[in-house]
């Protein structure tokens, strides 16, 4: 029989702490009491056998934010639930920002704290337990499937192990081919949610009345062709976690239903009357600059700040330069026993011309580069002939012979701009003379493709 949850209550309401705390033993479980967060320390530290601590965040002298700090801190494998009054969402924010768990805000009813804390008595005593399911898990999505060991990811490492243990919604930012999926992925299979639903969509992918309908379902006759019932993404990740992929493409009309979900946790399928409710994390990504969208009206403030409470920006492949022969031996392991070839490694030579190319289609186009090549080499040693170098010589020598047909448009351009500004050491002046452009329309263009943020200040150069 597994062992219940030893509960550590902290508030200086003597009524919060006898009401919850009665409400908690009812259910068996082993609760004690703190009326301040300096009696709330003196506890952890004396017993050390607490497994998860719900404090107000508004007390006297140490408040709950420095509680959280100190014993996060102390007691690395505390869960840590915060207590906020309605006016106080922004410190709740900040709350799971600095890695608690979750929060609730007051008035609440007992069945909302008992559902957190029946999810956290899951990951102790459930599946996550196992290390076979686990070490099944570090397989398939661990930390290890980030490589790299550059400042720059080793930054996103740190974001991603926080955001693993909150449950609160993320927004993953980064130009296409940066690994955002793999991201929210590690996130998931991280997280107390592991054994329940990973459900994913691509918002780009589908017109708004469709999206909908892929989001929150429909009834049977709620339209044309709708002749059964059927669960949306919503309904089928309950419990588990949402990945919203390309956020920044949804319609305004289906943003205002998200908000509402978002914020109640409750929604009606298209066509239906019942209102259902779902336990479900969300995480979001997009390639786009969210806070240009919502400056020119195309993206919901409320939406952003509903999504954005942890948020990870992943960094280009030109910005980590250090990482590609990690990433480029890594892929040829992988593809080598995949294609059954006996590749030990990578000629010094062809390993120059990946690391020294600025990659416009990032981790995705390496993957693609070094796949290719693995079929055409013949040998023990991937060399420059396997790359098809001439398309990298072609790059580095003309910038108008870049050969861009495989891309899409909007990656052509990002693709040409990219390279561009690598011959130009990134100087904005040189770089739209190159391309015959005027500066202002290089800046928009590189802010629209996500190559530069709106927020920077651009700063004078040197002719």
């Amino acid at each position: 029989m597994s062992q219940r949850l030893r509960i550590l209550l902290v508030d200086d309401e003597i009524n919060m702490l006898e009401s919850l705390g009665d409400v908690l033993r009812a259910e068996k479980y082993q609760v004690a009491t703190a009326s301040s967060g300096e009696e709330a320390m003196a506890r952890l530290e004396k017993e050390r056998n607490f497994d998860l601590m719900i404090t107000d965040l508004k007390m006297p002298k140490m408040n709950g934010l420095d509680l959280l700090d100190r014993a996060s801190k102390a007691f690395p494998s505390l869960d840590v639930i915060v207590l906020t009054g309605h006016g106080s969402v922004e410190s709740a924010v900040q709350a799971m920002r600095r890695g608690a768990h979750d929060f609730l805000l007051k008035p609440f009813q007992p069945e909302d704290a008992l559902s957190i804390i029946s999810r956290l008595d899951e990951k102790k005593n459930g599946h996550l337990q196992n290390n076979s399911f686990m070490s099944e898990l570090s397989q398939t999505y661990g930390f290890d499937s980030i490589i790299g060991n550059s400042p720059a990811i080793m930054s996103v490492f740190k974001k991603v192990a926080t955001a693993a243990k909150s449950n609160a919604s993320i927004l993953i930012t980064g130009e296409s081919g940066t690994g955002k999926e793999l991201v929210a992925h590690v996130i998931h299979y991280f997280s107390h949610r592991a054994n329940r639903p990973f459900i994913k969509t691509s918002c780009a992918a589908f017109g708004e009345g469709v999206l909908e309908s892929e989001l929150f379902g429909h009834e049977r006759g709620a339209f044309t062709h709708a002749v059964e019932q059927r669960k949306g993404r919503f309904e089928l990740a309950d419990r588990g976690t949402l990945f919203l992929d390309e956020v920044g493409d949804i319609p305004m009309h289906t943003q205002t239903k998200l908000v509402r979900v978002l914020q109640t946790k409750e929604f009606e399928r298209v066509g239906g009357t019942e209102t259902l409710k779902v336990d479900v994390r969300v995480i979001a990504a997009t390639h786009r600059n969210i806070r240009q969208m919502i400056s020119e009206g195309r993206f919901r403030e409320d939406l952003f700040y509903r999504l954005n409470v942890i948020p990870i920006v992943l960094p280009p492949l030109r910005e980590r330069q250090e990482d590609i022969p990690l990433l480029v031996n890594h892929f040829l392991t992988q593809l080598s026993r995949e294609m059954a070839k006996k590749i030990d490694k990578v000629a010094d030579s062809a390993m120059d011309e990946l690391v020294n190319y600025p990659w416009p289609g990032n981790i995705r186009e390496l993957r693609n580069a070094v796949e290719r090549a693995v079929v055409f080499c013949e040998g023990r040693q991937l060399k420059v002939d396997d790359l098809h170098a001439e398309r990298l010589h072609d790059a580095q020598e003309d910038g108008h012979a870049l050969k861009l047909k495989s891309l899409s448009l909007q990656e052509a351009e990002s693709s040409l701009i990219t390279h561009c500004l690598n011959l130009t050491k990134w100087n904005l002046s040189k770089t739209a003379k190159l391309l015959e452009i005027s500066r202002g329309t290089l800046y928009s263009k590189m802010v629209k493709l996500g190559l530069r943020d709106t927020e920077e200040e651009e700063a004078p150069e040197e002719e």
